[in-house]
């Protein structure tokens, strides 16, 4: 799909699923949400230690592909992000890799609790115009899709 702007657009659905290599958490449900400024995903923990690192764990025991396994982060940043229902809180953002289709992008996270929502995992506006997507809201799983095809 071509726009004014002469770039190349990938389309999108308004959900899909996103393998995350670093942290060994493949196929999980995306939510693709233009309406949100930045990228989620849901963790059950979200602590610091004595040595000024993160200490995470994705999911939860609810989820099928929880692990439980704690993942470290020293490189990290603190963010104010206002939550759909308005409230600002402040979140620990980290940067990782996403493969949504058969393409692996760089994507900032904030860690939140999502043990409410239907997908583990938010895509918001920032990472979708950085990497030029376009939302279809008809479409579901388009990406993991054509990831499959051989």
């Amino acid at each position: 799909m071509k726009i004014s702007t002469n770039k190349e657009y990938t389309v999108i659905g308004r959900i899909d699923r996103a393998d995350f290599p670093e942290f060994e958490l493949p196929k999980l449900t995306v939510k693709i949400d233009s309406g949100a400024y930045t990228s989620a995903i849901h963790c059950c923990t979200i602590e610091k230690n004595a040595d000024d690192e993160l200490e995470v764990i994705f999911l939860d025991d609810k989820d099928p592909k929880y692990t439980g396994e704690i993942h470290r982060f020293g490189d990290f940043e603190r963010k104010k992000v206002r939550s759909s229902n308005g409230i600002t809180e402040e979140r620990f953002i980290i940067t990782t890799k996403i493969k949504l289709g058969k393409i692996l992008y760089d994507i900032k996270l904030s860690l939140t609790h999502r043990g409410d929502m239907r997908s583990p995992v938010l895509i918001g506006r920032k990472f979708l115009a950085r990497n030029h997507f376009v939302v279809n809201p008809r479409l579901r799983n388009r990406l993991h899709k054509s990831s499959l095809k051989k």
